[in-house]
């Protein structure tokens, strides 16, 4: 793809969507941390019924701690993987407070450091609590990137690196938002919505029905 179709891109998806975010509920770093390490293999709609009361009894490291790994698994027991996840988010949360005076650190290093944090969830954290052009691919951008043509790769990684390096940095920092919600919206696994896309002429895509 070139570099002036990427950009074509990147301009309609920001002038449909001028302030994209996460879809996740969180009132700072420490909720949408905790929020990003129950959403994997989850939905956000199923994280945010769940986040409400936990995080109405738990709303800093110390007090998820005081919680405990029973009363954390039994906020989010509606959660797939739920009794991995409290036990990650109990040792994430001592981590906090012993090395990070219970602050959420703001470097990659450290976040991967915490229990049950990956580059993926570090990413997250990164561009949507600090404001770091970070990208964080999912299932949803791995999808968007490799039909449309944006990055094609056989693994994560290399499609995050792909787009991180021809993304014009204008439209780096949001880039991750508009690529989710638009695999999840329009660019759908089973069947994309081509004929409602507003990048379909520029996608790529070889079997797009418009």
């Amino acid at each position: 793809m070139n570099a002036a179709k990427r950009r074509e891109i990147f301009s309609r998806l920001q002038a449909a969507n001028p302030h994209p975010t996460t879809e996740l509920n969180y009132r700072n770093p420490f909720e949408l941390l905790i929020a990003v390490i129950l959403s994997a293999q989850a939905t956000d709609v199923s994280v945010n019924k769940a986040t409400v009361a936990l995080f109405q009894a738990a709303p800093n490291p110390q007090a998820m701690l005081d919680l405990g790994e029973a009363g954390v698994a039994d906020h989010i027991k509606t959660i797939g993987l739920f009794r991995s996840k409290a036990r990650h988010i109990i040792a994430c949360c001592q981590a906090l407070l012993e090395r990070h005076d219970g602050e959420v650190p703001q470097n990659r290093a450290e976040l991967e450091a915490l229990a049950g944090v990956g580059r993926k969830t570090a990413n997250v954290v990164l561009n949507t609590a600090f404001g770091q052009p970070t990208l964080a691919v999912d299932t949803h951008i791995f999808r968007v990137a490799n039909r449309t043509g944006l990055a094609r790769a056989t693994t994560v990684r290399a499609v995050e690196d792909k787009l991180v390096a021809t993304i014009p940095k204008a439209f780096l920092q949001d880039a991750h938002h508009w690529l989710i919600l638009h695999g999840r919206y329009v660019c759908r696994a089973r069947k994309p919505l081509c004929a409602q896309c507003g990048i379909a002429d520029l996608c790529e895509f070889p079997d797009k029905e418009i």
